[in-house]
């Protein structure tokens, strides 16, 4: 979850706040919560927790919890500045400088040659590709060059006939560097990759494009714990771009249909249920016109289908620390049959191991998380919440008694 100790009154702040406000101990805030009174000491001494904890927290005191984080002032610690060199390519590919004209300074080359649209459209699909396999090394390594080739297209035709085609590829690469950012938890730069991505499709009157930016910025929104706007922005753009369900294609199916899972996600996260029920509802009717068939945009959205509405209901029941309910509703969906379908219900299965986790089935948690590394390992190294599910799994098992298999999975997350 993002760290939210950079504030000048942290979580822990508010959170106390709000128990005193509602006459409640420490113990009994936990012992509502169904957490330890050490974390709640912890918490309201500026420490931090798992964004499932404050989910908790919230719902034993009755509010939002995005009231946990209510904006508060200005950083007041000191950050690495690792990752800025570290992204240094990208960073000055997504924010560079401008002039006193207003306009980007792009290299066009020496020649100052046209830029083959056509050949940059075939990259960014490729680079959307190695995305979805996990190819990060590569989509790291090409992005920068992707990035300022699309603002070179774009300032090269100007007002010309190209223009449009230009300002589309500039925002589908732009939204494929905010996915990306945002699995990295770069998230400022992120925001702005997105930001300019979502203003490119509205320049050109792409709601599609529109839609697609929006849904990567639900997804930015809840990792930063911005959940209010994540559900607003998502229902919004979901509102906006309804389709007739008679004569609408797959692409305007998956589209409204995977903005609306998020905008669940965000309302179940925020302490929400009956909010999160109703627009997953909405989402379950995308699923029902595609049948059978799946929708797929590879470059921006992904996926979507009847198992993406499962999968998601399935999510809202762990939020809100209903793991049976979880592990029940898990056995209908089925277990996947091979490496391509562990690949597509690799979040879900997250859920299915932290469910085993919270009822103790620690063997079980880490079979889930075993199939999940042998099939996606470089997926699985950056989702935190494997390494949280997999350290209590440790926690809960005495190191000695430690399979091979779980053994090999802590040398992997670096736990040993």
């Amino acid at each position: 979850m993002p760290k939210h100790t950079d504030t000048s009154v942290p979580p822990g702040a508010h959170l106390k706040a709000l128990r005193l406000a509602r006459g409640l101990t420490q113990e009994r805030l936990a012992e509502r919560a169904g957490v330890s009174l050490g974390v709640v000491k912890k918490l309201e001494r500026g420490g931090t927790a798992r964004l499932g904890t404050y989910h908790s927290l919230a719902r034993a005191l009755g509010v939002r919890t995005s009231r946990i984080f209510d904006p508060s002032g200005p950083h007041v610690t000191t950050r690495s500045d690792d990752d800025n060199i570290d992204l240094m390519p990208l960073r000055q590919a997504i924010a560079p400088p401008v002039t006193f004209t207003g306009r980007i300074e792009v290299d066009h080359g020496p020649s100052g040659d046209e830029p083959d649209l056509e050949r940059l459209r075939s990259a960014a699909h490729g680079t959307g590709a190695a995305y979805h396999r996990d190819d990060y090394a590569h989509v790291a390594a090409v992005l920068p060059l992707l990035v300022r080739s699309a603002h070179a297209a774009v300032e090269f035709h100007g007002g010309g006939p190209q223009h449009e085609a230009a300002l589309r590829i500039r925002s589908n690469v732009l939204q494929m560097a905010g996915r990306y950012l945002t699995q990295v938890r770069a998230y400022d730069l992120a925001h702005t990759a997105l930001r300019d991505a979502i203003e490119d499709a509205l320049r050109i009157d792409d709601s599609a494009g529109v839609a697609a930016a929006v849904y990567q910025q639900g997804w930015l929104l809840m990792r930063q714990g911005r959940l209010d706007e994540a559900e607003q922005v998502s229902v919004t753009t979901a509102e906006a771009i309804e389709p007739r369900m008679s004569r609408a294609t797959r692409s305007a199916l998956g589209a409204w249909g995977k903005l609306l899972v998020h905008a669940s996600a965000a309302a179940a996260r925020n302490n929400r249920p009956r909010e999160a029920r109703d627009i997953l509802r909405l989402a379950g009717a995308a699923g029902t016109a595609l049948g059978d068939r799946q929708a797929v945009e590879v470059s921006s959205w992904g996926r979507f289908d009847r198992r993406t509405v499962a999968f998601q209901a399935i999510e809202n029941q762990l939020v809100a620390q209903r793991p049976e309910r979880v592990l029940g509703l898990a056995a209908r969906v089925g277990p996947p049959t091979d490496t391509k379908g562990r690949t597509f219900m690799r979040r879900h299965l997250l859920d299915v191991a932290q469910a085993h986790v919270m009822l103790q089935q620690y063997d079980d948690a880490s079979d889930v998380l075993w199939s999940l590394f042998d099939a996606t390992p470089e997926w699985l190294r950056h989702q935190r919440m494997a390494a949280d599910t997999f350290g209590d799994v440790t926690r809960g098992t005495r190191r000695r008694h430690l399979s091979q298999r779980q053994r090999d999975l802590a040398a992997f997350f670096g736990t040993q």
